[in-house]
């Protein structure tokens, strides 16, 4: 979608999740959009003056033959004061898909366009309410997991990133000032670029809150999209029990038959604000049915799929051969050893515990909930460096922002060796202003259409 049709033509979507609810809201933007209002509401009051951000109460008609679609409220939010920046009308309904759908063709028939994923807010960004920063913090907004997702989304979509992004930014301006004088003035005798002032303000201004910025980064990406989690083990371990009880909910068959999950179960849970994906699978064993098997064969799959494996055995009983080539198989992967049923009388001597003398044990019993505390807090240390670390700062640059920030570190990285080797100052001044490209890039202010496309289409439709 181009900038001029951003500007130019009118489009409506439904705003609200697909389903039954009590209410439903669809949003009109563009020039046409009180037009339109105006054309299929009919108030309460006929004195009605659309006047911007007031809710009026009246029924959507259809003027082809006046029939009522609904009984509603409708507000008209008049531009520049608008999410998009453009005239924005919604119309709040009964939550019904059917009455939404015909509320958004009578719209539609009258001359507006079925809004794109993330249309709307594609439109503030390019008319200058939003920087993209901002704009990617509403589909963080929209997908996270955890309450500290929710927050980290906020905290961006207030400026935190675009705020840090600004003050390297400025810095890499004023060097850069400083640079271009010496390139008008080559042949002036005293020296203008002072390299030992350039290279420490590059190293503290600049390069050190990139590298901070890349680390928060890495967090960022598992408060976004989170880790999985895979439990494994061979039948009746406790594997389920343990994913019911990390859930708090019955959510898989728990019985002492061997085999009785015969499918991968999975289900997310909130470990400190880190969105975990809980995977239950099918005891791995020889021989199986043909179900089973099935179940064994994904199992597998989500293994070699997995962040991290939980490889559960069982304290109550003697390891065997299977139990011990089942974690040779996978003692790639990085992993927890829990030790389940620890409430029952231990079999499994010192000898075979060595087996696992490179790995964290916890022992728990899933039935009792003994444990389940000291696991959690061994699977939150496992995945972080440190609870600290992961709260002391709300900025958290996705993966797009972490390749432009590589690229901004590198080009800053030139830069200084070109300092120390004598570069002439118009070579450094190219390597600055890459630098700087790379930052506007986060940003949104050089960001090329393509990549705008892909950030947008992450959107639902309507917002």
């Amino acid at each position: 979608m181009s900038r001029r049709a951003a500007d130019t033509t009118t489009i409506a979507a439904i705003s609200t999740p697909p389903g039954a609810g009590g209410i439903g809201i669809i949003r009109i933007s563009g020039p046409h959009a009180l037009p339109i209002l105006q054309t299929i509401f009919k108030p309460l009051n006929t004195a009605c003056t659309f006047a911007s951000h007031q809710l009026y109460y009246g029924w959507i008609v259809r003027p082809a033959d006046g029939k009522i679609l609904d009984e509603v409220l409708a507000v008209a939010m008049h531009a520049p004061r608008t999410y998009t920046r453009d005239d924005i009308a919604e119309i709040h309904c009964h939550g019904s898909f059917l009455v939404l759908q015909a509320i958004l063709e009578l719209i539609l028939s009258l001359g507006a366009s079925l809004a794109e994923p993330g249309e709307f807010t594609k439109r503030a960004f390019l008319n200058g309410r939003i920087d993209l920063t901002k704009a990617e913090a509403v589909i963080d907004i929209l997908s996270a997991r955890t309450r500290k997702g929710v927050d980290l989304a906020q905290e961006q979509l207030a400026g935190a990133l675009y705020d840090r992004i600004d003050v390297i930014r400025r810095e890499l301006i004023q060097i850069r000032a400083v640079i271009e004088v010496a390139i008008d003035f080559p042949d002036d005798d005293v020296e203008i670029v002072n390299k030992e002032k350039i290279l420490g303000q590059l190293q503290e201004t600049v390069e050190r809150p990139l590298q901070d910025l890349q680390l928060r980064a890495d967090q960022g990406r598992i408060f976004r999209e989170g880790i999985s989690v895979v439990i494994v083990g061979l039948p009746n371990v406790g594997k389920s029990s343990l994913l019911n009880t990390l859930l708090q909910e019955e959510r898989a068959l728990v019985t002492p038959i061997p085999g009785t999950t015969r499918d991968t179960i999975e289900e997310y849970i909130d470990l400190e604000g880190i969105p975990v994906r809980i995977i239950d699978t099918a005891g791995i064993r020889k021989y199986a049915d043909e179900v089973e098997a099935l179940g064994i064969e994904r199992a597998r799959v989500q293994i070699n799929q997995a962040d991290l494996i939980l490889f559960m055995i069982d304290g109550s009983q003697k390891m065997g051969d299977a139990e011990i080539d089942l974690f040779e198989s996978i003692r790639h992967k990085p992993m927890l050893v829990i030790v389940n049923k620890v409430d029952l009388p231990s079999t499994v001597s010192a000898k075979e515990y060595q087996l696992f003398q490179d790995r964290t044990l916890v022992r728990i019993s899933a039935r009792l909930q003994t444990g389940i505390a000291e696991l959690k807090a061994t699977l939150f240390s496992t995945v972080t460096t440190g609870k600290e670390q992961w709260q002391e700062d709300a900025c958290s640059p996705n993966i797009r922002h972490k390749d432009a920030l590589t690229r901004a570190l590198g080009s800053c990285k030139r830069v200084r060796e070109g300092l120390v080797s004598g570069l002439t100052a118009d070579l450094l001044a190219v390597d600055l202003q890459e630098c700087l490209d790379q930052l506007r890039e986060i940003v949104g202010e050089t960001t090329t259409e393509e990549i705008l496309d892909a950030i947008f289409q992450k959107f639902c439709i309507g917002k």
